[in-house]
């Protein structure tokens, strides 16, 4: 699952940059609002993924430990 996390970290930022290079060539502007939508939306679901919750654990590592104890 880490993995996956960090792909979608590693995509994010590559549409953030994709977009500050369309913006800077002058492509459609709702292209580039897409490309930030869709970055601010990964970025949310890592954060969900890892920030603790009022308990202090994060669903991350209470999957984890699930799978493990199968």
């Amino acid at each position: 699952m880490e993995a996956v996390l960090s792909i979608l970290v590693l995509a994010a930022i590559a549409l953030l940059l994709g977009a500050f290079v369309a913006w800077r060539h002058g492509r459609p502007k709702g292209q580039i609002m897409l490309m930030l939508l869709l970055a601010a939306v990964m970025i949310l679901n890592v954060a969900i993924w890892t920030l603790p919750d009022k308990s202090g654990e994060a669903p991350l590592s209470r999957s984890i430990e699930g799978t493990e104890r199968e």
